[in-house]
């Protein structure tokens, strides 16, 4: 088989063979040849229906012909300049205005870049050290995020990387998700907080859903003791609506990041916020923050012709909650007696635990033997899900009703 070939080929020449962990897929991960709409063909000839859409981004499906226009435009007039362009305050006016509270915006190349800035500005705006992350939160691939999760006592950080020094985590603390109590007690107790970030919604282990005020709560607790609150929105961001998590849930963040469906399937991110914040990142303040390919032409077109391709068709928010809830209610009692199945949205998943886990620790109750046993299943059916129980699966605008049945048809003959 070519993907066979090309995994041995990619051994030897890349660690692992793979430029992401999670792709590497036992005994070997599938290439992709092409893909449209709502599915992915492979390099063996394989047509699958795709439920991953590259972790997020592509809300709109593969190769939407919008943003191939858009890309295709920007192509005929380069694709780097190293100097502003007129999409930066276009795009920059539309994120903000489709976010009360945020009052500017600095655009960077990935989600991973957005959150790390998001930290530092927060830290040079209060003049604290510490940061508070979530228990099976991410926000990323840099140092200061990169901590294991513990359990809910735990507080200070321990590397969950080589290479990761122990003085850097050791300023990030850890706190169990859907706790506001935990988070009063820490802030109580420490006076060196300078943000809590989070996942509105866990989604890097889930979609793991917020209690009832919980968000709320956290608001009224950080703004109490003088704490920035970011939003991770880098999944969120325009996926559950426009306007994020923040606007289901009636929450103001002090700062918000962003990535993936904002560039349209393009490498971007952006962190947002308070312009008293934002004011102080350079130039125009003393917070370091760079990039050669931030603001870049062809992300920032794509993502201009997603959002506002969400702006003129609204209705798919709630066609795409509708298409999911449908996918939950085709399993039928039965089928969630041994499992539970979590959706929010166009995001969902079916957990391996008997109920909806509310945290991180919950989350690794899971049976994961038996989900790789069903994620194979669901392949050979021609169904492809994120290969782990702690990703979340999406739909986008482009899956169509006979894709809606072949995914509803593999959860009744693969569970």
């Amino acid at each position: 088989m070519k993907s066979a070939d090309l995994f041995s080929q990619a051994q030897g020449l890349m660690p692992g063979g793979v430029s992401s962990p999670v792709r590497a897929i036992k005994p070997y991960p599938f290439y992709t040849e092409h893909a449209e709409g709502a599915h992915l063909t492979t390099v063996d000839g394989t047509n699958l229906v795709d439920c991953c859409m590259a972790y997020g981004p592509l809300l709109l499906g593969h190769a939407h012909p919008e943003i191939k226009k858009a890309i295709a435009a920007q192509l005929e007039k380069g694709w780097l300049y190293g100097t502003p362009t007129p999409y930066e305050p276009e795009f920059a006016r539309l994120i903000t205005g489709d976010h009360p509270g945020m009052d500017m915006a600095r655009f960077v190349s990935s989600g991973s870049e957005a959150t790390m800035a998001a930290i530092r500005l927060a830290r040079g705006f209060t003049g604290k050290s510490d940061i508070i992350k979530i228990e099976g939160g991410f926000h990323g691939a840099h140092d200061a995020v990169l901590v294991k999760a513990g359990s809910g006592a735990t507080t200070m950080g321990v590397p969950d990387s080589a290479g990761v020094l122990p003085a850097l985590v050791a300023h990030t603390r850890q706190l169990p998700y859907n706790d506001a109590e935990a988070l009063e007690s820490m802030l109580a107790s420490h006076h060196d907080i300078a943000a809590l970030i989070i996942e509105p919604v866990l989604g890097n282990i889930g979609p793991v859903l917020p209690e009832q005020g919980y968000l709320k709560d956290i608001r009224e607790i950080t703004s109490a003791y003088g704490v920035l609150l970011i939003f991770d929105e880098v999944i969120t961001g325009y996926r559950l609506g426009i306007g994020g998590a923040q606007k289901m849930f009636g929450v103001r963040p002090d700062l918000t990041t962003f990535g993936k469906i904002i560039g349209g399937g393009l490498p971007i991110g952006a962190f947002c916020g308070r312009k008293e914040i934002m004011s102080l990142v350079a130039p125009q303040g003393p917070v370091y923050q760079a990039g050669t390919f931030s603001g870049n032409p062809l992300s920032l077109a794509a993502g201009i012709a997603t959002v506002r391709w969400l702006h003129n068709h609204p209705a798919i928010y709630p066609d795409l909650a509708e298409k999911v809830r449908a996918i939950e209610e085709s399993l039928g009692t039965g089928k969630n007696a041994g499992g539970s199945f979590v959706r929010i949205g166009s995001m969902f998943k079916y957990f391996f635990r008997n109920k909806p886990p509310q945290n991180y620790i919950e989350v690794k109750e899971c049976d994961t033997t038996a989900f790789f046993a069903f994620w194979q299943k669901m392949l050979a059916r021609g169904i492809f899900l994120p290969p782990s129980q702690f990703e979340t699966n999406f739909l986008s605008a482009a899956h169509t009703k006979k894709d809606l049945e072949a995914i509803t048809g593999g959860y009744a003959a693969c569970l």
